[in-house]
């Protein structure tokens, strides 16, 4: 405590001290990897919130359901506006009928699809009509196949051909990304956009709201028995065949190809590498992952797989089909869930068909004679297409830029007069359901250790702070006389000497360096593993490092016993906020040039459903006092407003 170093030098010299140690540079690795390998097998303990009875999993389940929706970003249900059905051609093939159609599932959301069936006589549609004849329907939803301006659809014609031929309609619909009018399923995975986990989007939402339209418009047609469908896909369509399964009680058969493996490989073995961001919910309520394949239980359900999948690997089907042989014999139904085993690795093969195929059979025909493989001659892509040309394609379509609606932002209305204390009240509780559920009410003080390492021929010594199982982070006191009146939070955006000048007692104050940015962890875009993996675990980075900030400021309260303000600039300044928000002991906070949204950072899983960074900083009145420097935006009039509205206007200034 004795060592007088400004926090950017401290910063530089640990970092030069082992520029060219290989085991230090991997540092940061060795730390992030076993701290979520830790955090992963915590949550894979909770399979069915820990239901072991029927009756204890149906008291549960109405509330999972409610978590599921929530967590794809469709909860509330979003409304269900007329579909504007639109056939725009009709082929035939292979004795087949193939109509080319598209839907809105939501407006201005555009679904392309192909609808196979058999060719109807006259007296068969009027025994449609008079509810004398009626086709047992299967939604096959695609996997990645880029087939570019003809859509994904194209790519798995033997399926409508194999159903339509065997006396079913099925009804093939374009992914988002690889449809005829594309969307985005890559935005963490390869495009940086972050702030989808802000907003807790993900496109696995839009494609099982997608299906479940789908199935709305297969039960429109006069051929459909609505007691009769299926659902069934592979990769992908494999995870959506689950998404939509899981919501959607009118799927009476699932069959899901290669289409989840669950946290342990996902995480602790890295599998998520080599997924986009459709294969995934955003993980809020830190669910163990087989958790959502059993709200489809107890309707009949084939987990199909192949042995020599590297995205999909054996060790993980082993586990989740255990799982659900589990759930499926609590119903007294172990006849109704299964395993089907390919050989060979990631593709659609004529096995995997076929025992789709007979499952289909078998629950919704009540037929159990085998099945033989057929194969049809594929029809070429273009021939297949919704919109022909170009010229065809919709002008208000939002298949691009989805991503910015499907989940509606928070529209915060202020407080009236009196109400601040409960407006505030609420405002946290949706904060902590929302975006720090993994916190717990009080976060405990970090530990410190001193460690010393040798820097330019002296002997430098840096505290190690624990500030959570498995997280070390850098904290240092810079101490002449008398008590500390700083901790500055060194983030991306750092303090320089002149943001330090504009502080007195700057010679007494600590500083802290918040987890992955002194010792790195690997950052290669794609895959953003890091990042993700924290999302599949009901956290973010950023999450984190507000728990660092807490922590440091929890343990100088305590060591201390003084009053202080937490200092940062940019991103680190808003972590500093919400660290007060949640730690008591911050009576100050002090903000350089601060963001004005979260949708540019710092990342909270579902802020941005509930608040933003404006309001987020006038939640701190009445007790804490704000200083904003260079905060020109007109956004942050509105924490000028909070706190006005909490009595405490004299406790903000802006600079």
């Amino acid at each position: 405590m004795t060592r007088v170093l400004t926090p950017m030098f401290c910063l530089l010299l640990s970092a030069a001290a082992h520029a060219d140690d290989k085991p230090e540079s991997k540092k940061g690795d060795a730390m992030i990897d076993q701290y979520l390998a830790g955090l992963t097998k915590e949550i894979s303990g909770r399979f069915l919130d820990g239901a072991k009875t029927r009756e204890e999993w149906e008291k549960k389940r109405p509330r999972q359901r409610h978590e599921y929706l929530d967590m794809l970003g469709l909860w509330p249900p979003p409304e269900k506006a007329p579909l504007k059905a639109t056939i725009t051609g009709t082929l035939e093939h292979e004795g087949i009928v193939i109509e080319k159609l598209h839907f809105q599932s939501r407006p201005g959301l555009y679904v392309t699809a192909n609808y196979y069936h058999p060719k109807w006589s006259y007296n068969d549609i009027l025994n449609f009509h008079e509810n004398k004849l009626k086709y047992p329907a299967v939604l096959y939803v695609c996997g990645h196949s880029g087939r570019g301006r003809d859509g994904n659809k194209t790519a798995f014609q033997d399926h409508g051909l194999w159903f339509a031929k065997n006396g079913y309609v099925c009804l093939i619909v374009d992914t988002l990304q690889l449809g005829e009018i594309p969307g985005i399923h890559h935005g963490t995975y390869r495009e940086g956009r972050w702030w989808w986990q802000a907003l807790g989007y993900t496109p696995a939402g839009v494609e099982c709201w997608n299906g479940i339209r789908g199935i709305d418009y297969l039960v429109s047609r006069p051929e459909v028995d609505a007691e009769r469908i299926g659902v069934t896909g592979i990769s992908g369509g494999g995870a959506a065949t689950i998404w939509i399964a899981a919501a959607d009680k009118r799927v009476k058969v699932a069959v899901p190809v290669s289409g989840m493996s669950d946290l342990e490989s996902y995480v602790t073995n890295k599998v998520i590498n080599g997924h986009c961001d459709c294969m995934f919910l955003v993980n809020t309520y830190a669910w163990e992952w087989t958790t959502i394949a059993a709200l489809i239980a107890p309707r009949p359900l084939l987990f199909a797989n192949s042995d020599k999948d590297p995205i999909f690997p054996m060790d993980g089907n082993r586990r989740i089909i255990a799982k659900l042989r589990q759930v499926y014999k609590i119903y007294d139904k172990p006849d109704l869930v299964d395993e089907y085993i390919s050989k060979g690795g990631h593709e659609d093969r004529a096995d995997l068909r076929v025992a789709a195929f007979q499952w289909m059979n078998k629950h919704l025909k009540n037929d159990t004679v085998p099945v033989k493989y057929e194969a049809f001659k594929q029809l070429p892509g273009k021939e297949l297409r919704v919109f022909p040309e170009d010229k065809d394609m919709p002008k208000d379509a939002l298949n691009g830029k989805i991503d910015e609606t499907f989940v509606k932002r928070a529209e915060v209305k202020l407080p009236g007069a009196g109400k601040f204390a409960e407006w505030k009240k609420d405002m946290l509780k949706q904060l902590r359901d929302q975006s720090f559920r993994s916190f717990p009410q009080a976060i405990p003080a970090a530990r410190l250790e001193m460690r010393r390492f040798n820097g330019k021929g002296e002997t430098i010594e840096v505290n190690r702070a624990v500030t959570e199982p498995g997280i070390e982070i850098e904290a240092c006191p810079v101490l002449a006389k008398g008590e500390i009146k700083f901790l500055y939070v060194i983030g991306e955006d750092n303090l320089e000497a002149e943001d330090l000048k504009r502080f007195r007692d700057r010679q007494n104050y600590w500083y802290e360096i918040p987890r992955g940015l002194l010792h790195e962890w690997t950052k290669k875009s794609p895959p953003n593993y890091v990042e993700r993996a924290h999302a599949l675990l009901g956290r973010t980075v950023d999450t984190g490092r507000v728990r660092d900030i807490a922590a440091i400021a929890s343990y100088l309260k305590e060591k201390e016993k003084a009053d202080f303000a937490v200092v940062g600039k940019g991103q680190a300044g808003i972590l500093a906020a919400y660290a007060a928000l949640l730690e008591p002991s911050i009576k100050e906070v002090i903000i350089l040039d601060p963001p004005t949204s979260h949708k540019d950072g710092p990342i909270f899983l579902n802020v941005l459903r509930v608040l933003d960074i404006p309001e987020a900083l006038g939640l701190l009145a009445p007790e804490v006092s704000l200083t904003l420097i260079g905060a020109k935006d007109k956004a942050f009039d509105r924490t000028e407003q909070l706190y006005k509205l909490a009595g405490a206007e004299k406790k903000l200034q802006r600079k």
